[in-house]
């Protein structure tokens, strides 16, 4: 192991979490170093990338904004956790219950009767400027007084040793989620020290916040629903709203998915309007409803502060606690905490002054080249600024913006950080950085309860000063040693559920995800007929042997749009496949596909989002324009494969209820609208008289193989049209997919009441009725068998645009809520 800390440094004025001053390994780390070294480099490399595999499988990600490769990033987690001493932790612990309970009595103060600002305790202009104050909010009576229901603090440790705050977390804060996912990751990588150094479990907690919206959730009689609000899937942290959704056991729903009418919040779910009685949001303040906050809020939920003022609905946080996240409070939080409640803070902040304050002001001025200046409101648009970093003349500068706007600017001390151990895989080694903790608690019957462990954020560099996730930070998991509570990691049934309780279709399964469910089937359909296709035109282009089929295979590609119309051959084929601006193109739809994708990621399987995470990669691939067509057609190779892979997880992994039926929908629709567009077509030209264009039209119908083990012959036109029009074994002919059609849809009907599609029904009796005999009788000549060519394109034509129009229907009907489903029976 000593080979494993030659490169760690030791600095008299750091603490090292690792390590005491005289370099000697502190007492609560011995077990688990005892363990790394008995596994040497090798092992722990492996553990490394076990891990780093379990984090891809998972699909765990966090997204960075303003970064083009940022869209689902791959979450960093270490390999070491975070030790922390049971004494330590018990102190901490009721320091950190004990700062909850103050702001939220502070909160209960400003929304109240202002009494602190009165008292002088806090200065209104700081309150009152902040834009997370809302004045909407005033006067509101929340159920227990209870306003932050979760709350998050951001610890630093000093060189002594002692945890500073350096930020408190009270609109809607994040982690959380993320520290259970790196538990769960961890304790599988060192089974043997997680048992036997007795770390705290963590499930307790989320119990605790079951219990707690559940309680406080104006329900009445009813089963209380509470969902989880997210702004969507570009969220940094969207991950975790799934995760802690499924973990909750919460539907995950967007602002569009609710709305409100008499003041009582709905989901709009596929068989009609359900009540909602709480919101877990992750949506900030002023986002939640236009109406009354910020107006151009796309996110939020029209309505939602009148239903929270009725007492119709529990919003946790409560709307406006953003207020308490400015930095210039923390200053002024001792004193409020000895008027309140008589002690003093357990937990101190670092020492900060809010410069709207003249004395506080003329001490930051003093300090101004040892301090980081921060904006007081989230509404000034300066970064924060290290005043070493500044010369004379910007220091100068900056002094004179704060003279002249105080208010705007809060001074704060440098955070020393703690520096932890990090395991550097590619040096094979432990080195030392910078990290802090973000510690969790959440609102109980009687008081806080405190997560036992946290988010450790780990910086990318060795001398940073600054921990983020946003600037390429890592985490890990945060093990609390000691005696563990009597109820373990496993998550336990809040009521018992017996016969009358089984259900056994989604309640609250939102319109929305039914219709990203239903585009994804499409998509997927889309992407495997173009990408079919395009491998046809490449292998045929690169072949050259048969300038007709290829002729034949342009015009069908120019027909459905995939083709621009104009420019040489080749570089129309490449914007095909590569062109984002390109409607039609092949990367377009596969990002089309990877957005539906990612609107329904709660109702994937971890194998399922696995496969579209390896899709995703592949796809990469067309970001290289200076690929050859060789090269793209073994991407299209592995595409179609990859797409097959999709096709399979739909039949075999997931559960037929509505969702799963919408999605099937959706792809049938697609692959007839598909199937019948490209044979009509291919009838109306060349290519229905030419072998090697119905070779290519059997393998564009993905039948060539069933086609060759049948007939043992060359590709002749009856029995290639029997097989691609009329058989009702072949799940790539028109008739299969118009019967399992017309199948789906009168379910639906059934089940939801609506009209069937009478245009479809009719082509399909017209379909089955057409004879193929009309196609060989001698006394016909090659004009008489075109007509009927003709004939039979102008039937595909009909079946394909009924199907669209039967797609367009479903979409007013159960995602638009337009007709007669919206009037349907509203459950309380």
């Amino acid at each position: 192991m000593a080979d494993l800390l030659d490169a760690y440094p030791l600095s008299a004025t750091t603490y090292h979490e690792l390590l005491e001053a005289d370099g000697s390994v502190r007492a609560h780390w011995q077990p688990l170093f005892a363990q790394l070294q008995r596994s040497g480099p090798a092992q722990l490399a492996q553990r490394q990338a076990l891990l780093d595999r379990q984090l891809q499988e998972n699909g765990v990600t966090y997204n960075i904004y303003a970064d083009p490769e940022g869209t689902d990033r791959p979450w960093e987690l270490d390999l070491l956790p975070h030790l922390i001493p049971a004494a330590e932790w018990q102190q901490l612990a009721a320091g950190v219950a004990q700062r909850a309970r103050l702001l939220n009595a502070v909160l209960a103060d400003l929304y109240g009767p202002q009494q602190l600002i009165a008292d002088g305790l806090l200065p209104a202009e700081l309150v009152h400027g902040h834009n997370n104050f809302l004045w909407p909010c005033q006067g509101i009576n929340v159920p227990d007084n209870t306003y932050l229901h979760v709350y998050a603090v951001d610890l630093a440790r000093g060189p002594d040793g002692r945890w500073w705050v350096t930020a408190d977390r009270t609109q809607a804060p994040s982690g959380a989620g993320y520290a259970l996912e790196n538990r769960t990751i961890v304790a599988r990588t060192f089974p043997d020290p997680y048992r036997d150094l007795n770390v705290q479990h963590l499930a307790g907690y989320f119990r605790t916040l079951q219990q707690t919206l559940q309680r406080l959730a104006p329900s009445g009689q009813e089963a209380p629903l509470v969902v989880l609000l997210t702004p969507g899937r570009f969220n940094e942290s969207y991950f975790e709203h799934l995760f802690l959704a499924r973990q909750l056991g919460y539907p995950l729903v967007e602002g569009s998915d609710l709305t409100v009418r008499d003041a009582t919040v709905y989901l709009k779910t596929l068989g009609g309007l359900r009540r909602v009685h709480a919101i877990l949001r992750r949506l900030d303040d002023d986002f939640c409803d236009p109406l009354e906050l910020r107006t151009d809020s796309t996110l939020g939920v029209p309505g939602l502060l009148d239903a929270v003022r009725q007492g119709r609905v529990l919003v946790a946080n409560a709307l406006g606690s953003g207020v308490l996240e400015s930095p210039g409070l923390l200053g002024f939080l001792p004193a409020i905490n000895q008027r309140l409640f008589a002690e003093s803070l357990s937990l101190p902040s670092i020492a900060t002054w809010w410069c709207g304050e003249p004395q506080a002001m003329a001490q930051a001025l003093e300090k101004l080249g040892e301090l980081l200046i921060k904006p007081a409101f989230p509404s000034q648009s300066f970064a924060a600024v290290f005043g070493r970093d500044l010369d004379g003349a910007q220091r100068q500068a900056l002094a004179a913006r704060i003279q002249a706007r105080p208010y705007a600017y809060v001074a704060q001390e440098l955070a020393q950080l703690s520096q932890a151990p990090v395991w550097q895989a590619d040096q094979g080694c432990v080195l030392a950085r910078p990290v802090g903790m973000r510690v969790y608690a959440v609102a109980s019957a009687d008081g806080y309860r405190v997560l036992p462990g946290g988010l450790t954020r780990v910086a990318a560099l060795a001398d940073a000063e600054v921990v983020s996730m946003q600037r390429g930070g890592a985490s890990k998991d945060t093990w609390v040693l000691g005696e563990r509570a009597p109820v373990g990691e496993q998550w336990q049934a809040s009521r018992n559920l017996g016969v009358a309780d089984v259900i056994r279709q989604d309640p609250y399964l939102p319109s929305r995800v039914v219709e990203n469910l239903f585009w994804f089937g499409r998509y997927c359909e889309r992407c495997d007929a173009s990408a079919r296709l395009l491998r046809i035109l490449l292998s045929r282009y690169l072949d050259g042997d048969d300038p007709q089929a290829l002729a034949a295979a342009v015009a069908l590609a120019e027909n459905i749009s995939l083709l621009p119309a104009d420019g040489p051959l080749p570089e129309r084929m490449r914007a095909a496949l590569l062109d984002p601006a390109w409607t039609f193109s092949l990367r377009a739809n596969l990002q089309r596909l990877q957005w539906a994708a990612g609107q329904v990621r709660g109702k994937l399987s971890r194998e399922n989002w696995q496969a579209l995470v390896e899709l995703q990669r592949d796809a990469q691939m067309l970001d290289d324009e200076y690929a050859d067509f060789s090269e793209l057609l073994e991407f299209l190779n592995h595409l179609v494969m990859s797409l097959a892979a999709l096709s399979g997880f739909a039949l075999d992994d997931m559960t037929r209820d509505e969702g799963w039926r919408f999605l099937m929908t959706g792809r049938r629709i697609e692959r007839l609208a598909s199937l019948s567009t490209s044979l009509a077509t291919f009838l109306r030209g060349p290519g229905a008289f030419d072998q090697e264009g119905l070779e290519w039209l059997l393998e564009l119908g993905n039948s060539s193989i069933t086609y060759r083990s049948r007939y043992l012959a060359v590709a002749q036109l009856i029995p290639v049209l029997d097989l691609l029009l009329l058989d009702e074994q072949n799940p790539h002919a028109v008739q299969f997919q118009l019967k399992l059609l017309l199948r789906s849809l009168g379910r639906l009907g059934e089940e939801f009441g609506t009209p069937q599609e009478p245009a479809l029904a009719v082509f399909a009796a017209r379909l089955r009725h057409f004879d193929l005999g009309s196609l060989e009788n001698p006394l016909f000549g090659e004009a008489s068998v075109r007509a009927v060519l003709d004939g039979l394109a102008e039937l595909l034509e009909g079946i394909a645009q009924a199907s669209v129009q039967a797609s367009e229907r479903l979409a007013l009907r159960h995602f638009a809520h337009v007709d007669d489903i919206s009037q349907q029976t509203v459950s309380a």
